[in-house]
């Protein structure tokens, strides 16, 4: 029986071939011709939509903070305040002073900004654009022209970038941790004044009449109503720091009439300072520093009037410049009970969970 030898295999055909590439072909135009229709039966159905709803809007930026939104106002006023003083008021510190104040206020905050961010192993807040650069260095810009515009070095210029390191660097020396957050305590600019004043007698404060020391007429009474109006409404929309502004007024009044009463002081003299634009513009531009004052109505009020009052007794004991060192003392305090309150109240709770008796053991 002899074996079979293998059958060669068929050769493919025309007519397979053929009909491969015809369904190849086919499938291929018909897939495309899917795609184009569904892909055009989609964009008319996106474009029907979007013409019935109306026009697209664009994403709504995030809404500014209230508090950058103040710091830019209070930039803004004391910056054309400088130039109106220096041009057409009468301020005595030489015209480099501002600018001078200015630089130093930045460099001060940026070194220091960036130290306490490389120390604690965080991004610094000036970082990510032009944007939080500017809102970053809107407390120094405030900071350089408070401190150039208050204190009176004569010739030199030293008692000025002083007080401007001083007060950009008790932002970061002295702070507590608030709800896990470090925040500072003394106002900055009031520091680095009160700083300066108390370290060098010879550096004075500017003298009140430089606000309106080429000023006539009507414009005297006008200006401090400007001031005024201006500051409250400031502070009335976006630092909401009017209870504050009261308690400090009332207070004022209140250790004015104490004095009166009980050390002889003249009344009508006590409260002269109340007329003045120094009063009106430590009322609205000093004292209501957001970063460092209550939030509390009934606590701004304490806080005002604690104020008034121990610049009553700064002035009893005969201690110049009290408006400075009385807030200064008074953030001083409210720092104190900022750190101590917490610790007391957990130390509290721990004692009375202790005496708590224990419960009975179930029989």
């Amino acid at each position: 029986m002899t074996a079979t030898p293998p059958r060669p295999a068929a050769a493919p055909s025309a007519d397979g071939s053929v009909g491969q590439s015809v369904d190849g072909s086919f499938a291929q135009s018909v897939g495309q011709s899917v795609d184009q229709s569904v892909g055009q039966s989609v964009r008319q159905s996106v474009g029907e939509a979007a013409r019935s709803t109306g026009p697209q809007l664009t994403p709504a930026r995030r809404p500014v903070d209230a508090r950058i939104k103040a710091l830019r106002r209070f930039a803004a006023s004391i910056t054309v305040f400088n130039i109106l003083g220096h041009t057409w008021l009468g301020f005595e510190q030489a015209r480099i002073v501002p600018i001078l104040c200015v630089l130093a206020s930045y460099t001060a905050a940026l070194v220091f900004e960036t130290l306490d961010a490389w120390a604690l192993g965080r991004r610094p807040e000036y970082a990510g654009g032009w944007r939080p650069l500017i809102d970053f260095l809107l407390p120094a810009h405030i900071v350089g022209l408070a401190c150039g515009m208050i204190l009176y070095g004569n010739s030199s210029p030293w008692p000025y970038v002083f007080a401007v390191v001083v007060s950009n660097a008790s932002k970061y020396l002295v702070r507590v941790r608030v709800r896990g957050r470090r925040r500072h305590v003394f106002n900055p600019s009031n520091t680095g004044i009160a700083v300066t004043l108390a370290l060098f007698p010879w550096v004075g404060g500017a003298p009140p009449y430089q606000f309106t020391n080429f000023t006539t007429g009507v414009v005297d009474w006008l200006l401090p109503v400007v001031v005024l109006f201006t500051g409250t409404m400031l502070n009335a929309k976006l630092t909401r720091k009017m209870p504050l502004i009261l308690g400090w007024a009332g207070g004022f009044v209140a250790q004015a009439v104490l004095r009166s009463v009980f050390f002889g002081h003249s009344l009508v003299g006590a409260l002269i300072p109340l007329t003045g634009v120094s009063f009106i513009l430590f009322t609205n531009y000093m004292i209501t520093d957001p970063g460092t004052t209550p939030v509390r109505p009934l606590r701004q009020v304490v806080f005002g009037a604690g104020t008034a009052l121990v610049y009553g007794l700064l002035v009893v004991c005969g201690i110049a410049f009290g408006f400075f060192f009385a807030l200064m003392v008074t953030c001083g305090l409210r720092g104190v009970a900022m750190f101590a309150g917490p610790r007391f109240t957990a130390f509290r709770v721990d004692r009375e969970r202790r005496r708590a008796p224990e419960p009975a053991a179930a029989r």
